[in-house]
């Protein structure tokens, strides 16, 4: 890629992660010698929402879904392509088929699975023969639990020549901006992708832990060993956990084939192990009936979505374009004053197969969904478009696997800071 005039191009810069993305790499570029550009389909818009946010792009490139020219001309400009145009089910492939066939990195932040799921069996091949990478699900979900279960897998096979058995993940919020707003948590953007999930003709397979593990006896392993639950649970420290936000289908998948990958990249047999995770709600004890009560309405949503992935194809379709209609737009998000305030922590217990146990800590400023995402897309970018930074591992790959663990530190600099006990 020595020849590319282009290190890292934000596709998609005026949407609500995207112009973020956009201004996080012109921040960097002030301190960094590197080369981006956004990338767009009205250079005009794109220059003017930019400059909403105080930025001032250093090229917009044109490109636009339908003209399959004009991603192809962006492709072999770049080393690296972020991707902000969802939902990725209906928009996704063209850029992915655009940077296979141009060699350029690619990375996205759907949740996805099914799109996931079928982008894998269509692209992995052809993405290793070209040498590129192609990094799915690669923002709040599922980069830092990913990235987390990695460091605690090295961890316990450093400290113990031991693999991991059971796997504990809990979200807590520590600070959001007040009074809190409806739209303060999930964007149109997201809601929009879960309709588009609704209505995949595979969406069943998103409520299967093993769907993304190429091995159908492993993955059958995973699904048994590993079931996704939605449940309310009682956690560490007297928490309540609620299933993850904003779907608990999403970071299994990734994490088990993350874990598979390893194993394969390793010549060893894969050990699947059981997963959980979920939004821990703290809280006094006399408190625990409402905060069971709040998981519980939690569960029940996504218990919802759980079913209506099950249910007949035509059944799903007509649900995804009730909720297209009802939801907010892929417009709609959180107001840029309410970003940074937030703070956040995921907290990773792990059991190895000998009963070790490793702790790691993953702690963060912003706001996780809308700001630290950007932020860690951003940053995942720099890291593959710099030779050497990241391991040379083509094909469909996960965030861990794409980056590695020694890219962990680079992304303080995003406002994501890992750290492992000792």
């Amino acid at each position: 890629m020595s020849e590319r005039d282009l290190d890292v191009v934000v596709f998609g810069a005026t949407g609500v992660t995207g112009r973020r993305v956009a201004a996080y790499l012109a921040e960097r570029a002030a301190e960094s010698d590197f080369r981006w550009a956004a990338a767009a389909r009205d250079a005009v818009k794109a220059e003017a929402v930019l400059a909403e946010e105080g930025v001032t792009a250093p090229e917009v490139v044109i490109a636009d879904l339908s003209d399959p020219d004009s991603l192809a001309a962006m492709a072999a400009r770049a080393r690296v392509v972020l991707n902000l145009v969802g939902p990725y089910t209906l928009y996704g492939e063209p850029v992915i088929e655009a940077c296979v066939a141009g060699g350029a990195h690619y990375a996205d932040l759907t949740g996805e699975i099914q799109f996931v799921r079928r982008m894998n069996a269509a692209y992995d091949a052809r993405a290793v023969e070209a040498g590129v990478k192609i990094v799915e699900v690669c923002g709040f979900e599922a980069l830092p639990p990913d990235v987390a279960v990695l460091l605690a897998a090295e961890a316990a096979a450093e400290r113990w020549d031991e693999g991991l058995a059971e796997v504990d993940l809990e979200v807590r919020t520590l600070k959001v901006p007040m009074p809190p707003r409806p739209s303060d948590y999930i964007s149109g953007g997201t809601f929009q992708s879960l309709a588009a999930a609704a209505g995949d003709p595979d969406s069943a397979a998103i409520a299967d832990a093993g769907c993304l593990v190429d091995d159908p006896t492993a993955a059958a392993e995973v699904a048994r060993r590993s079931p996704i639950t939605v449940a309310p649970r009682r956690g560490s420290r007297g928490s309540v956990v609620a299933p993850m936000t904003p779907a608990a289908f999403i970071n299994p998948a990734v994490i088990h084939r993350s874990a598979a990958l390893r194993a394969a990249g390793a010549g060893e047999p894969f050990e699947p192990f059981t997963y959980r995770e979920g939004i821990a709600i703290d809280g006094p004890g006399v408190t625990a009936p409402f905060r069971y009560a709040a998981a519980g309405a939690m569960a029940g949503i996504q218990a919802s979505v759980g079913r209506v992935a099950k249910a007949s194809p035509a059944v799903g379709q007509r649900a995804s374009r009730a909720l297209s209609r009802v939801l907010p737009s892929s417009g709609a998000g959180p107001a840029s004053d309410r970003l940074e305030p937030w703070r956040w922590r995921m907290d990773v217990r792990a059991r190895t197969t000998g009963g070790n146990e490793v702790k790691v800590t993953a702690d963060a400023d912003g706001h996780p969904g809308y700001l630290t995402t950007a932020r860690m897309l951003g940053e995942a970018g720099l890291l593959m478009a710099e030779e050497g930074a990241t391991p040379d591992r083509p094909g469909c790959v996960t965030p861990a696997t794409a980056l590695g663990s020694a890219s962990a530190d680079r992304f303080a600099r995003a406002g994501l800071r890992f750290s492992v006990a000792s």
